[in-house]
């Protein structure tokens, strides 16, 4: 009986989906011709803004400003402490890339608790605490539940004021930063990025970010402790606090945590200016055997708050900033040289650099050039149609939206863009300034910035394999470094 019942089961839903099927294309073609053409897509959705939070501000007797921003949602608050001439840009030029090892550092250790009393004291308060380098500073992120945000706030302060660097963390960290680089080293788009960071910036800071054998081996327990000293100073520092806090208790915990910081010794010197121009190298490091090229063009590019940084931002995001930007339909979709291909402009608080680049075969590697080249050319030659204009505005203002949904990204946006010398109002000003870019704007700075003839090349490849493609761009020198 039950055997039976199945089958009468089966054959029932046999025949409603049979029906199913004949009846779909009907009703299929009757939604069709009420709304026009078939396949049309739907129109766009209301463009919505980003809700721009109060924030409240204060500047603590030693200097050290705190922004808060309180918002309404999980029981959470997010602190992010922004620390201005800490990062790369402070490093000297036997030790490059030793921010990022201060910063790893910070939270291995205290005057009061090693790195695993910190993180199990972090994890009790429903959070984490942890740094980042960046070439203009270093950040220091934490959180924790609204009822623990007093004894985050202390926590905070502990790591980031008294941090003893431990000789067995160093050493520790030593070694895995040497291993770290030992795998990079094999890797084309970092030796890529590191070549072409050096011909946009030659000697200056933000051109060595990357560690070397030696700047990691000569880095000591004392060098860690004087450069803190030198670089973590409360007249340089920036506090965001946002989440369900007031900004009274949050200004409260500052002063509590933050009030009796005093820098010691004399401070690390400002980042310098980065220069505007450099002679176009021509480079291509060795990697025998291998069957594609990692091709970069990049030149000297602008602060991100120089006059020119929002109509730029625009030209790079419909030049190479997303699956939809010219280069990679040209290069990926028409041409089928790349998985993805991209460029644009990469803004510091002194300087910046223009980069683009893509993986290509060998057999392509030289054609890749040249399409990266028209391009360049067309945008600085030509209008932007409102069509495209459209498309891209409204890519910057869901991608920004989306990334500033939840409060630790708004702190982090609020203490990045005060690292490069932005003001907190920028976080709301920025989609209304994108919106009003103009089609002449974005060709001008294009024509001045994307300039093909402005632009170094390196290539990661064999060159026996594309020297002679190479040859229509100018004389390139070999290296294996």
């Amino acid at each position: 009986m039950r055997n039976a019942s199945m089958k009468k089961r089966l054959l029932a839903l046999a025949v409603a989906a049979s029906c199913a099927a004949a009846i779909h294309p009907a009703a299929l073609a009757a939604d069709t011709a009420k709304d026009g053409a078939a396949g049309a897509m739907p129109g766009y959705g209301v463009d919505k803004p980003l809700p721009v939070p109060h924030i409240g501000k204060k500047t603590l007797a030693n200097g050290l400003q705190v922004w808060v921003v309180p918002r309404d949602g999980v029981p959470r608050v997010d602190m992010v402490l922004a620390v201005r001439d800490a990062g790369y840009g402070a490093d000297d030029a036997s030790h490059p890339g030793f921010a990022a090892m201060l910063a790893g550092l910070l939270n291995e250790g205290t005057a009061k608790r090693d790195s695993r009393a910190i993180a199990e004291a972090a994890q009790g308060l429903g959070g984490s605490v942890a740094a980042s380098p960046g070439a203009d500073g270093i950040l220091v992120s934490a959180n924790a539940l609204a009822s623990q945000a007093a004894p985050m706030m202390a926590l905070l302060a502990e790591v980031v004021r008294t941090p003893s660097f431990p000789a067995k963390e160093v050493a520790l960290a030593k070694a895995n930063a040497l291993q770290s680089l030992r795998v990079s080293e094999t890797q084309p788009r970092f030796r890529a990025e590191r070549a072409m960071s050096r011909a946009i910036y030659g000697d200056h800071p933000y051109g060595h970010t990357d560690p070397t054998v030696a700047s990691i081996e000569s880095t000591t327990e004392a060098f860690l402790r004087s450069e803190h000293a030198r670089r973590f100073r409360p007249e340089r520092t920036l506090l965001v606090i946002a989440g369900r806090i007031g900004e009274a208790e949050a200004m409260k915990l500052a002063q509590q945590a933050f009030g009796d910081w005093k820098a010691s010794g004399p401070a690390a010197p400002a980042t310098p200016r980065a220069p505007a121009a450099a002679k176009p190298a021509r480079l291509v490091l060795e990697r025998a055997g291998s069957v594609q090229s990692t091709i970069r063009l990049g030149s000297p590019g602008i602060a991100a708050t120089a006059a020119d940084q929002i109509p730029l931002r625009m030209a790079g995001t419909i030049l190479g900033g997303g699956f939809s930007s010219r280069v990679n339909i040209k290069l990926r979709e028409e041409k089928g040289y790349t998985y993805g291909a991209s460029a644009g402009a990469r803004l510091l608080r002194e300087g910046g650099s223009i980069v683009g680049g893509a993986d290509v075969r060998n057999e392509v590697t030289g054609a890749a050039l040249s399409e990266y080249f028209n391009e360049y050319k067309r945008i600085g030659a030509e209008l932007v149609s409102p069509d495209e204009m459209k498309m891209h505005k409204r890519y910057v203002a869901g991608g920004y939206l989306l990334s500033n949904q939840m409060q630790r990204a708004v702190a982090g946006t609020l203490a990045t863009n005060w690292l490069v010398g932005l003001p907190a109002e920028f976080l709301g000003q920025y989609v209304p300034l994108i919106e009003k870019v103009t089609p002449q704007q974005v060709r001008d700075v294009s024509r001045k910035y994307f300039a093909p003839d402005k632009q170094s090349i390196v290539v990661v490849g064999d060159p026996k394999a594309v020297g002679e493609q190479l040859k229509a761009f100018g004389e390139f020198t070999v290296t294996d470094k």
